[in-house]
């Protein structure tokens, strides 16, 4: 009996091929949804998450809604931005099943009073507009977007800013800055709504300090992040430090996380700076921010040239003990703000002209420190310098200083609206950079070791001396009016820190001012995820013009002839295979 050989139809077994790399396809894509499996591929890891985000993203227990309003019809450049938005919530999203999101268009929504309606509220919340000149085929306009998202959780919200501009950078770099920013902008404000409880911040009073309207944007500001409050030292240690009721003893521990002392205007006690001194020594930041020379606008308005003279603070001796000395000089620089000044009249009108004040300098950041980096440009108010000093155990970081062409006028000095009707001469602006805000880390020494300590108001059993305190961290600025708001010149309410009414400009001294509390205040070391830099691959323009056709060709017809080449050698190999 003869067997014969069966020979299976090719159509069959194509068909059952088919159907089993369909099944196996379905079964692997069930598999993989169910195990966490993530690959960046990227030079710079620029998808992969911080320790300090995956731990605090594990820790959600409630959803977290993002709104983003960075949507619509709008440049690539904007585009990009929202695309890694996305991808970067994605990537949240992967380690937390409470993170949500949602991106609108507010320019989308039909009813005009509804959309005005939201866009006002987006400026109550906090997030700042942004105008667009889009070209279409049809002709250009204007467009109004919001680059940023309200983030909600558990009953609380944060507004967010996601582009991060910066003063003389290309749009391409601005994009690319915003991009790096985007983890830190994302996990700090997360990082913020998730705390059980914020850190106290506090504004220093009682030395003629900023408060009320000057410091009204950057206290709403901080009031997401913080508790915030003012208090009176008046030679109390109880004041800075927590206090046991039932024994009347005195804590080594600071009530307060950090204190800003904001454009002092008359000296301190002896016993005020003991308190602080001890403050210091025991853990707690302290954000200087002093006017070493009294100068203002103000005393400009009814002539054209005042007199600065040397503010005195009674600090002098204080500061230099931790590491830095502030000079009592004024900074001018050539690269300066503008501001209105009446050139002639026509008819009974003045007629105004924006002109450059050299006592008016824009600081452009050129350190990588995480505090500043891709920081915008940041906007000053007759500065003065100051320098580091030797102190053991200490680093000095310098984080903003003027650009090389400044010049130095030692108070007493006289400023003089008339400067603004000549020319600058060069020769006298050839000072190299003057630094201006430096951070002072480490192991500081008490300007009262070996020292009998000041008599106090209040009397405890156990009274706090410590000649030394561990690590420990401060910055120091040589100008008040970096946290000062400007007032509408007509309706004087306040307007957002760092933006300039008269040029229109905005400035990164909100942004100076949250980094620096963020970097003394966080344990999270979410701070450090700033310094992640994310390279620029452009296309090189002239190789691209010089190519264009054969670019625009292979982009074309390559892919054709990738697939005609695949679809031919599969012919090939079915004919050889089942051809005999």
């Amino acid at each position: 009996m003869v067997n014969k050989k069966q020979h299976k139809n090719p159509k069959q077994i194509s068909l059952r091929n088919l159907v089993l790399g369909i099944l196996a396809l379905f079964l692997i894509n069930i598999l993989i949804s169910k195990v966490y499996l993530r690959i960046d591929l990227t030079a710079e890891k620029r998808y992969t998450l911080s320790e300090g985000t995956i731990k605090m993203l594990k820790q959600l227990d409630d959803y977290a809604y993002f709104k983003v309003y960075l949507e619509g019809d709008f440049p690539a450049g904007f585009k990009k931005l929202r695309n890694e938005t996305r991808d970067m919530l994605e990537e949240f999203k992967a380690y937390s099943p409470y993170i949500e999101y949602d991106f609108i268009n507010p320019s989308a929504i039909g009813d005009k009073k509804k959309r005005e309606d939201l866009i006002q509220n987006l400026v109550d919340k906090g997030l700042q507009p942004t105008n667009l000149h889009v070209n279409k085929k049809d002709g250009s306009s204007q467009l109004l977007i919001f680059p940023g998202l309200i983030l909600n959780y558990k009953s609380q919200e944060i507004p967010v800013e996601l582009l991060r501009t910066q003063r003389g950078a290309s749009p391409e770099r601005v994009i690319n800055n915003s991009i790096e920013s985007l983890e830190y902008n994302l996990a700090s404000a997360l990082s913020t709504l998730l705390a059980s409880e914020k850190p106290t911040v506090a504004f220093l009073d009682g030395h003629g300090e900023l408060q009320g309207a000057a410091i009204a944007d950057i206290a709403q500001t901080l009031s997401h992040y913080y508790r915030l409050g003012s208090l009176r030292i008046d030679g109390r240690m109880s004041s800075l430090f927590a206090v046991d009721s039932v024994s009347n003893t005195i804590l080594d521990q600071p009530a307060i996380s950090a204190l800003i002392i904001a454009q002092p205007l008359s000296a301190f006690s002896e016993a005020d700076k003991y308190v602080i001194d001890q403050y210091i020594m025991y853990g707690g930041k302290v954000f200087w921010l002093i006017d070493p020379v009294l100068a203002d606008m103000d005393s400009l308005r009814n002539s054209s040239q005042s007199i600065a003279i040397k503010n005195e603070l009674n600090l002098e001796d204080q500061l230099f003990k931790y590491g830095v000395r502030l000079n009592a000089d004024l900074l001018l620089d050539l690269n300066a703000r503008s501001i209105p000044i009446v050139t002639g009249m026509i008819g009974d009108q003045p007629q105004q002209e924006l002109l450059p004040w050299f006592f008016f300098p824009v600081l452009t950041v050129q350190s990588q420190h995480p505090i500043v980096r891709n920081l915008n440009a940041i906007m000053t108010e007759f500065p003065s310098t100051l320098d580091t000093v030797f102190s053991d155990g200490l680093k000095k970081t310098v984080l903003l200083q003027s650009s090389p062409y400044s010049r130095l006028l030692p108070s007493p000095a006289i400023i003089d609206l008339g400067m603004l009707e000549t020319n600058p001469d060069a020769a006298d602006y050839r000072k190299p950079a003057q630094a201006v805000a430096v951070l002072i880390e480490g192991r500081f020494k008490s300007l009262f070791a070996n020292r009998i300590p000041p008599k106090l108001k209040d009397q405890f059993k156990r009274p706090l001396k410590k000649e030394r305190s561990e690590k420990n961290a401060m910055v120091v600025c040589s100008d008040g009016d970096l946290i000062k708001n400007q007032l509408h010149y007509n309706q004087h309410y306040p307007l957002p820190l760092g933006y300039d009414q008269f040029t229109q400009q905005s400035y990164g001294n909100k942004d100076f001012i949250i980094n620096a509390l963020h970097y003394l205040t966080e344990e999270n070391g979410l701070i450090d995820i700033r310094s992640r830099e994310i390279k620029m691959r452009m296309l090189d323009k002239n190789k691209v013009d010089q190519h264009l056709i054969l670019i625009q060709l292979l982009n074309v017809f390559l892919p054709f002839v990738l697939i005609l080449i695949l679809g031919l050698t599969l012919y090939i190999y079915r004919r050889i295979k089942y051809g005999g």
